[in-house]
Parts: C-alpha cells; structure tokens; sequence
C-alpha cells in the first residue's frame, strides 16, 4: 500500500441539510453520534492517506478545532477560504499545500468504498491528468452521467435526467498537481465544469468503474440511510 495525500472537500454549505442540521457544516452531521468526517477520515488512514489536507470555509470554527482535538497525532494542513472559490478554487488553493505528485481528492460529504491503490496504479498507467471513480447505478436522476471509450479515456460528461442505467462521477479523484496548476484558471470555478468537462481535450481524464458502496449524505433521506448503511465501516 503506497503513501497517500489526499484533500477533503469541507467547506460546503450544505444547503439540502439544513432543515435536519441548521447549525453544522454537513461534514459534521453525525452518524450514530460519530462526526461524518472522523467517519471519513479513519477509512481514508486504512486506505494509506497519511497527510490530510482540509479545504475548509463555511462554519471552519467548527470543524479546525474538532480535528485539532480529536485528531491529534493526524498530519494535517488546513486551506481557508475566505469566500466560496467553487469546487476548483477549492481544489487549487489546497494542492499549493501538497507536497506530491499524484494527490487524492474526495467530497467531505460523501462515502465511496473505493480500491484507491487500483485507482493510483489506473492513473499511473493511463498517465492520466486526472483520474475519476465510477460508481454503476440503475435508475436515478439525481446525478449526470460519464461517458467513457473502450480506452477508458471520458469522452463525455452529460446532464442530470432520469436514466435507467449509467455511471456516475463517484467524487473521488485522483490528480496530477503539477499539470493542474499549471493551467490558468479564474479565482472561482467548478472543478467539474471548467476543468474536468473543459479539458477532455487537453488533459487525459480517465474514468475507472468501482462498483462499490456509494452514499451521498447531502440530502435527508440519504442522511437518514447512512445511519444505519455506515455502521460497517466504522
């Protein structure tokens, strides 16, 4: 198992969750009385992630000193946003606070059981720029749907509708810092609009298929299915 560094996407809103957590970043809702994040954050140090790197924003007040005092011994670096720069903001601010080549990236809201050395050796050998997870779903209109060649190369990024079978943009990444900051990019942008559906043809992005556990706890009733389909994992 390689040495991992990943960012955790934690500055959200969480907009959906409101009317179940008014006062908590979604990061925190708890899971059987167990922050989401530590949820996320045990798993991901089984996985080999050794140096965390937190994009953190709306409601930091409560997740820095969380992680400082139930994480000590976790190497961590924090990336504050002052105001929303947008997934690709987020993501850019914090690789300048990684350190290799290749770092993971997930959602802080959402769980996907993935194979992250298969993902890392999958990227490695398509040299890809950047390399996503797939998660095969059957009926859903909640999210859009990636397209992938023979090559497993993404050839197309399509809108939210109702389909019956497709994969979904999963939310876990795995990215080439160097190529990604050397592209310019406004201070605010979308990781998955202007770069990732921008650059299909200027950057390799790959999509590799996972059919693993996926739960996005952005909206109640998934929240409430957590509670119970997350019990295994802690």
């Amino acid at each position: 198992m390689s040495k991992k560094e990943a960012i955790i996407l934690a500055g959200g809103l969480g907009t959906r969750l409101k009317s179940v957590l008014p006062n908590l970043p979604k990061c925190m809702a708890p899971v059987n009385g167990i922050p989401f994040l530590d949820i996320l954050i045990s798993y991901l140090k089984r996985k080999g992630v050794e140096h965390f790197i937190f994009s953190v924003g709306y409601l930091k007040e409560a997740i820095i000193p969380h992680i400082r005092n139930h994480h000590p011994d976790l190497r961590v670096s924090f990336s504050e946003e002052d105001e929303p720069l947008g997934t690709g903001g987020a993501i850019f601010m914090a690789l300048l606070k990684a350190e290799k080549k290749h770092v993971f990236i997930f959602n802080g809201d959402t769980f996907f059981n993935v194979d992250l050395d298969l993902l890392e050796n999958f990227h490695l050998q398509k040299k890809a720029h950047c390399s996503l997870a797939l998660k095969p779903m059957n009926d859903f209109n909640r999210y859009g749907t990636v397209e992938i060649g023979t090559d497993e190369i993404i050839k197309r990024f399509r809108e939210k509708k109702h389909t019956t079978s497709g994969l979904i943009n999963g939310g876990v990444y795995l990215l080439n810092r160097h190529a990604f900051l050397k592209e310019h990019f406004p201070g605010k942008f979308s990781f998955e609009e202007h770069y990732l559906a921008a650059y299909l043809d200027k950057h390799v992005i790959a999509g590799q298929v996972q059919d693993a556990y996926f739960i996005d706890i952005g909206i109640p009733d998934d929240y409430t299915r957590a509670q119970e389909e997350l019990r295994i994992f802690l």
